[in-house]
């Protein structure tokens, strides 16, 4: 396996994240090439090409772009979701911080192609030095005349505005995402209406990821054979891999859809030295873990859901044999438990009582019925959320006792964490608390 450095082809030039840097290595040559097009052309290359969507969903983007009604003569927007939270997805930021113009042009051709003057890039307010990397990003594409009055001399029209978010996990789910940027409380809408027919502003929206738009460029400037020669029939193109945790050498690799944990792991120097792989999440916390067994499981849509779990934003998180499960998976849910917006009662409740039923068994005070009471909360969780945030709650809780049930009674009958937690080096052991009085007050 090789790797295939698209997005990450300017990454070591020198200030790789100004104009200068990402014209020489061909810039902008993707939004000439849309440019000489019909805009319905260009939806059509991005069809054929098979590019889907590189947020988690892997939805067809030139499917979602052709679900816009006919042009009624009023306003369309295009919002780019940079709103990265998923805990392990670490992607898009590296990319808006290294190589921004990859997100500009595509945001150019994509507007171009779908009829929109404005659009927006939703940037996690935490990340001030990406957010500032972004603005002057934009700043030069309209000093060189590729945002603005008549781009490239071509009669179409383009504003971009970088909008900074508050900082909310939700905000990642699109229709909150639209509300946010509204100025409203950040929480998911109710669908249908979808946002290709009422999202901003109750406009006709697409919203699509910053790796999705980013990958435009190269669809349009080098041709959609040249993209679908890389990954595989139904999940073509390179993708960004997030390789983190019990790695010798973490980092971003990117690669061609359908390649593999072990070819991954090859290059990225294997499991730290003296261990061996235990579990790993092949699309960031919200989805099934995997175990060795896994390791040659092609990661692309297809065969990821057909082994029981997501692809997901490719965040690929190790750990070796020195990780306790119950308690990596009791800090995934207090993520996602202070992350719910509380407007559901399946997730609001859920997510909280999950978290404190981890909390017991790994304090040492787990009770026979434990670990069935978990998955009974999974059940009332699972399907009945208002979004995907809490089906994603439930998936390392499901999978872990699936894969690990053994080491759940463990810490039932045995009163505690069998682990010890400095040979780990993730996810410190929590401090024994105090008992639990009658009816769960401390």
């Amino acid at each position: 396996m090789t790797l295939t450095p698209v997005l990450t082809d300017t990454w070591d030039a020198d200030r790789s994240w100004t104009l200068g840097a990402y014209r020489d290595r061909g810039g902008y040559e993707g939004l000439r090439a849309a440019l000489a097009m019909p805009p319905g052309d260009v939806v059509q290359a991005v069809k054929d090409s098979g590019l889907r969507g590189r947020g988690g969903a892997g939805f067809p983007t030139g499917m979602k772009w052709g679900f816009l009604p006919p042009d009624d003569g009023g306003p369309r927007y295009l919002v780019v979701n940079a709103d990265e939270s998923e805990p392990g997805t670490c992607k898009d930021i590296p990319l808006l911080l290294a190589s921004p113009h990859h997100l500009v042009e595509g945001i150019v051709i994509t507007s171009y192609a779908i009829g929109c003057r404005h659009a927006f890039v939703y940037v996690r307010g935490e990340v001030l030095h990406v957010y500032r990397r972004v603005l002057n990003a934009v700043r030069e594409a309209y000093e060189a005349g590729y945002l603005g009055t008549d781009v490239l001399g071509s009669g179409f029209d383009l504003d971009v505005t970088v909008h900074a978010g508050a900082g909310a996990y939700i905000c990642g789910e699109e229709t909150a995402l639209l509300d946010s940027l509204e100025g409203l409380r950040g929480q998911p809408r109710l669908k249908p209406p979808f946002p290709a027919v009422a999202g901003l502003y109750a406009r006709p929206t697409v919203v699509n990821n910053v790796e999705t738009i980013a990958s435009v460029p190269g669809v349009l400037s080098r041709g959609v054979d040249w993209f679908r020669a890389m990954g595989t029939e139904r999940s073509p193109g390179h993708g960004l891999f997030s390789l983190s945790g019990h790695v010798t050498r973490p980092g971003q690799y990117e690669a061609p859809l359908g390649t593999t944990l072990r070819e991954l792991l090859e290059l990225a120097g294997g499991v730290r030295a003296g261990h061996e792989l235990k579990f790993w999440t092949p699309g960031g916390s919200s989805t099934p873990m995997f175990t060795a067994e896994h390791l040659d499981v092609p990661l692309d849509y297809e065969s990821v859901g057909a082994a029981k779990s997501m692809l997901g934003t490719r965040a690929l998180q190790v750990f070796d044999e020195t990780t306790c499960v119950v308690r990596a998976v009791s800090r995934w849910t207090d993520f996602y438990a202070h992350e719910s917006c509380g407007k559901c009662t399946p997730c609001r409740e859920g997510t909280y009582w999950m978290k404190q039923v981890l909390h017991r068994i790994e304090a040492g005070e787990g009770q026979d019925g434990d670990v069935d009471l978990l998955l009974d909360l999974c059940g009332t969780i699972l399907g009945r959320a208002f979004c995907a945030l809490g089906d994603g709650a439930t998936s390392p809780v499901t999978s872990s006792i699936q894969l690990f049930r053994d080491e759940y009674d463990a810490h039932v009958s045995g009163g505690g964490c069998p682990f010890d937690p400095a040979a780990a080096a993730l996810f410190p052991y929590p401090p024994r608390r105090q008992p639990l009085l009658a009816g769960g007050v401390r």
